[in-house]
């Protein structure tokens, strides 16, 4: 049996793509045609599942490329996985920091502890400035969810990428094609009172668990268990000044 959980995460922000791609093929089959010749398109109750790429990523100190050889030593021949975040950074519902252009702030950096401390390599917490939780538990393979937003500095609209992590089935990704209006809601989270919005929300991707009410959504960096699709390798590869420009595709792993 495939594990989905416990899996290293691709750190994205050390690759330097020049190029990101996501998608979602497959979610439907054609069922014929009409009488104008047009192929008639069957949804499939399992929905589509999620493709993606990182294109022309930035690969020349020797860490990097050690990086970049244990990508493709873990992940070649398809049958392993790992955890690949999307960079939703610059369209995310999130705050805005002052100047120009704004930057959107998807993840607060350099927290300390509780006495001011940071820890001892100068770095502190972090953690995401939106998050959200299912208001209302859902079915394996549900296409319509209920979720609480808290944090947001703007309303959920035309579509957003998610993310949750199941006990089995590990992180998954989906985005929405429809949204309900808002409806203030408060909620306490870990003990701490939060007070937002709730949506009802048409998803792409169908959930790959059944959900619990109050579990944790990610719209900072959400991520999905993927693997390299079948027949696709990446080699170790470099060119004068041991610069290197490797691409990689992944497929989300079922």
């Amino acid at each position: 049996m495939a594990v989905y959980i416990n899996l290293p995460t691709l750190d994205v922000d050390f690759i330097k793509p020049q190029r990101m791609s996501f998608d979602t093929p497959g979610g439907g089959m054609e069922g014929g045609r009409n009488s104008l010749g047009e192929g008639i398109t069957i949804g499939l109750s399992g929905g589509p599942m999620i493709a993606g790429a990182f294109e022309n990523c930035w690969v020349q100190a020797p860490e990097e490329h050690e990086y970049a050889n244990w990508i493709a030593a873990r992940m070649n021949g398809s049958f392993r996985f790992m955890v690949v975040p999307f960079l939703t950074d610059w369209m995310g519902p999130f705050p805005v920091l002052s100047g120009y252009p704004p930057v959107p702030q998807p993840i607060i950096n350099g927290i300390p502890h509780s006495d001011g401390a940071l820890f001892a390599d100068g770095a502190g917490y972090s953690q995401a400035t939106v998050f959200g939780t299912f208001a209302q538990s859902a079915a394996l393979n549900a296409g319509q969810i209920v979720v609480n937003v808290y944090g947001a500095t703007r309303d959920l609209r035309h579509s957003d990428w998610m993310s949750t992590y199941h006990s089995v089935k590990g992180w998954r990704a989906w985005r929405y094609w429809e949204c309900s209006d808002p409806a203030d809601v408060s909620e306490t989270v870990d003990g701490v009172s939060y007070s937002g919005k709730q949506y009802t929300l048409a998803i792409d991707v169908p959930l790959r668990q059944a959900v619990e009410a109050g579990q944790r959504i990610e719209l900072a960096r959400p991520r999905c268990v993927m693997k390299f699709p079948a027949g696709f390798t990446m080699p170790w590869e470099a060119e004068g000044f041991w610069q290197s420009r490797p691409s990689m595709r992944f497929v989300e792993a079922f």
